[in-house]
């Protein structure tokens, strides 16, 4: 046959072929040279040609590798395994555990010839078999071969031998009740001399213990001593260059053996007491200078965190991972860190002596060990030894990295919350993490800081001085900044008059003029956030009242906001201006001190609405009013997912199971400025007048977090504020901003929060907000949480409503939903109903996501929606 005539006949040689494939210069050009191939493949097929099977059977091999479909030629590899010779079964058994996988019908028909070869006088033919037995090996395959198996466990040969241990351990992984058939054979085999059979039979012996109870319990009576035997020779054996490895003999089966040691001591006091003595000899023998060597003290220490071991023995064990701290390679002091973290729960007192070493950690220059040294040194904070770690990382703050400094910044909150002994060091820490990284601090923080200043009187003045002086010194920080001008405002007084000084403090000079240039700048100097800008309004209204003399320079202020862009400040500007031009009579009791902020009541709000919580090292006890504050600090907001593709909604669906509405948690803002949010129809009676005046202030805005603040991100001015009976119009007609007969439903149109969607794995719950004067307009917050233990991802929520309303969806704040409820993902919808009034809301909903990489879909109709929407 003339090959140049014909270059792609089936007896062109594999290397012509591979070469024909490189030689392309387009994905074109080497899909025709594959389909010329595989053409001529398929013709030597339909020909039965014998001569030239193996060699087709090859550059199938190589065309299944580059991605094209190969099925044609599985049962050429049945008949090359059924050849007679080596060479052909050879390709035979290399192209069945190439094409073939355990879940091919085909595969069935070659278990007489494995079961021929496994039988075959020639080792190298059992050797093929066992491979390809080890690699596709099916359920009933392994029930079928599993005898011929468990009889080469028993040859003299141990290359058999090897490849039977490697293949049982696919045979019990497979069906574990055949774990009962290896045990014999297993426990016999760890007398073997050949390091190679030692790894296959000691990772089989492995597998056994996973598989059955009764076969771990069988490997601790006739394995350990065989295990302490293995360790105590490789451990004390002389030089051998066919296992040395930079100077260790055999790490790999140190290793290994550690492992099965671990797993047959855990929770077995009397095999670990056997094997205490084997593996203290490891741990000082062996060389820490190589790498090899780090291996099996790593797995050495694993071994004795996992078995009964002696406290002296655990001791040495975290000792080596205090070594481990110390080397320059990065990936060995991060596998250190990780595994003292595990070491926490086993003796915390022997983690404690490293403490300092583990210190110098959270300033490596490498970011992940800096975390999980950051980790970990939260985790060893304790009453006794919280001051001196807080001031070292307070310390290390002011100098880290601007990436690291959110962590460091987070760990530091959460750790003087949870261990503050007294309010005085508490308050001391918080101002210096507030100055040196406010602008990190999230805003449960500062919340929680202005709570414990509002309950702790006598450190009122001390904290409006200590924030005064941080202002002028670093007035950068964004939440130093509000915290500095909410005190400003309620305690101006304290900070003029030098009122409740301290022993530590030296008396400072502040003018009336000075407090309002403080505020006067902050509101200034964040002219885009809105609701700082908020905030210092109300803190200058506030020092109207106290400081009588600088009232109208305040108003002159205030006025500079009548024309702004954001209706939230305008709003505030226009109405604080009437109270100081035209209430003079009431404006010293509108505006006097905020009561006091129940601490215990704040805590219990704030657990039910926050997205995270940090993991404690301590039970918390239960918050009391001027006890010690411990709150959860903040998780910053996901980044947004892409909008979501409204189809195929046309499916059936069941409608959404339901529960009682919930009541949408209490926004901090409207407590702090003492806005009632008790529905004053449900109180039974209408509010109090001064109620009712702080109502008209309209101060009911919601914080933003730290970030580019835009005015979406603030509440209208009118959410959440206190319904009035109808027999109060004329404290409206207060500030002269509505008539007395300006129905109230005009001012606030309030829906209650539902739940409109709850399954085994997910609940959804859609909170209502209209405008005033647009009725057929609904802005819906849909909250989602996820019941279930494990991550969801990839998720996505769409939504199908009826011609008659116009859906639109903004981007969802994750796509990734926390397990357990511990976080939530949110997304708003514009709803706008052209039937209002003649034709309820409806809507159809799918959820898409994925769990543990597996795809699911749950859809559901709601039609619960409140009337009037």
């Amino acid at each position: 046959m003339d090959l140049s005539m014909n270059p792609f006949s089936s007896g062109t040689r594999l290397r012509d072929m591979i070469r024909a494939v490189r030689a392309s210069k387009t994905a074109a050009e080497e899909r025709a040279v594959v389909r010329r191939e595989c053409a001529a493949i398929r013709a030597a097929i339909s020909g039965n040609d014998q001569d030239y099977r193996h060699r087709n059977m090859a550059k199938l091999m190589f065309i299944h590798m580059l991605g094209y479909p190969t099925h044609f030629g599985q049962m050429e590899c049945l008949k090359l395994i059924a050849a007679a010779g080596f060479p052909e079964k050879r390709i035979g058994y290399l192209g069945l555990t190439l094409l073939l996988d355990e879940r091919q019908e085909v595969l069935m028909l070659v278990t007489n010839s494995l079961k021929q070869d496994l039988n075959h006088s020639n080792q190298f033919i059992v050797g093929l078999a066992l491979c390809a037995l080890g690699n596709i090996c099916s359920a009933e395959m392994a029930r079928d071969l599993a005898p011929e198996v468990e009889r080469l466990l028993k040859t003299r040969d141990p290359n058999t031998k090897k490849k039977a241990a490697l293949c049982s351990i696919r045979i019990v992984r497979k069906v574990p009740d055949l774990a009962e058939n290896f045990m014999g054979s297993a426990a016999s085999l760890l007398k073997e001399k050949h390091h190679g059979v030692l790894i296959s039979v000691v990772q089989l012996c492995t597998e056994l213990c996973k598989a059955s109870r009764e076969a771990l319990e069988y490997l601790r009576k006739h394995c350990v001593d065989g295990l302490f035997r293995i360790l105590r020779d490789v451990s004390n054996s002389s030089y051998a260059p066919e296992y040395d490895i930079a100077g260790i003999t055999d790490p790999f089966l140190h290793i290994r053996v550690l492992r099965l040691m671990r797993t047959l001591g855990e929770g077995d006091a009397d095999c670990s007491e056997y094997v205490n003595d084997i593996l203290a000899q490891v741990a000082t023998k062996t060389e820490s200078n190589k790498n090899a060597g780090n291996a099996i003290l790593y797995e050495c220490v694993e071994t004795i965190m996992g078995i009964e071991a002696t406290s002296g023995l655990r001791v040495l064990a975290i000792n080596i991972l205090g070594r481990f701290l110390s080397n320059r390679d990065n990936n060995i002091r991060y596998v250190a860190l990780n595994m003292l973290m595990k070491a926490m729960a086993v003796d915390t007192q022997a983690v404690q002596r490293h403490r300092a070493t583990i210190l110098e950690c959270v300033k490596d220059a490498d970011v992940s060990i800096r975390k999980r040294a950051l980790e970990l040194i939260y985790l060893l904070v304790n009453d006794t030894n919280v001051k001196p770690l807080t001031k070292e990382l307070v310390d290390y703050l002011e100098v880290s990295d601007e990436d690291f400094k959110e962590d460091l910044t987070a760990k530091i909150c959460s750790v003087v919350e949870k261990f503050s002994q007294d309010k005085l060091w508490y308050l001391d820490q918080m101002l210096k993490v507030l100055s040196l990284a406010g602008n990190f601090v999230k805003d449960d923080v500062w919340h929680a800081l202005i709570v414990l200043i509002s309950n702790a009187s006598e450190l009122q003045g001390y904290s409006v001085r200590s924030l005064y002086k941080a202002l002028q010194a670093s007035g950068t920080q964004e939440s130093l900044v509000r915290v500095s001008v909410w005190c400003i405002g309620e305690y101006g007084e304290m900070l003029v008059n030098n009122i409740s000084m301290l022993d530590v403090e030296e008396p400072i000079t502040v003018t009336e003029s000075d407090a309002v240039d403080a505020v006067e700048l902050a509101l200034k100097r964040y002219s885009v956030d809105v609701t700082t800008r908020a905030m210092c309004l109300v803190a200058l209204l506030k020092l109207s009242s106290r400081f009588p003399p600088t009232s109208e320079r305040i108003q002159g202020i205030i006025v500079q906001n009548k024309g702004n862009a954001v209706l939230e400040l305008q709003q505030r500007s226009i109405e604080f201006n009437s109270i100081i031009q035209r209430h003079q009579s009431i404006k010293s009791s509108l505006l006097e001190r905020m009561p006091i902020l129940d601490e215990a009541s704040y805590l219990m709000k704030r657990a039910t609405s926050s997205q995270a919580t940090v993991s404690l090292t301590k039970s918390a006890p239960a918050a009391t009013p001027g006890g010690p504050l411990k709150l959860p600090n903040g998780v910053a907001k996901p980044p947004p997912a892409p909008l979501p593709d409204l189809l195929d909604l046309s499916s059936d669906d069941s409608p959404a199971t339901t529960s009682a509405p919930t009541t949408e948690p209490n926004d901090f803002l409207k407590d702090l400025l003492g806005i009632d949010l008790i529905d004053s129809s449900a109180a039974g009676g209408a509010a109090s007048a001064s109620a009712d005046i702080l109502d008209l202030l309209s101060i009911g805005s919601s914080p933003v977090q730290n970030g580019p603040p835009t005015t979406s991100n603030f509440i209208s001015p009118d959410h959440g504020v206190t319904k009035h009976a109808p027999g109060t119009p004329q404290v409206i007609d207060l500030l002269d901003g509505l008539s007395s007969n300006t129905p109230l439903s005009d001012v606030k149109t309030a829906c209650p929060p539902i739940t409109a969607f709850q399954s085994a794995s997910l609940k959804i719950i859609f909170n209502f907000k209209k405008q005033p004067g647009k009725p057929q307009e609904t802005t819906v917050h849909a909250s989602f949480t996820n019941l279930t233990s494990a991550t969801l991802t990839d998720f996505m929520f769409q939504a199908a409503v009826p011609k008659f309303i116009q859906l639109r969806l903004d981007p969802a704040s994750s796509s990734t939903l926390p397990a357990s409820g511990k976080g939530s993902v949110t997304q708003s919808l514009s709803v706008t109903n052209s039937q209002h009034g003649q034709k309820p809301l409806a809507m159809r909903i799918r959820i898409s996501y994925k769990v543990n990489g597996e795809d699911r879909l749950e859809q559901g109709q709601i039609s619960n929606f409140p009337a009037g929407l």
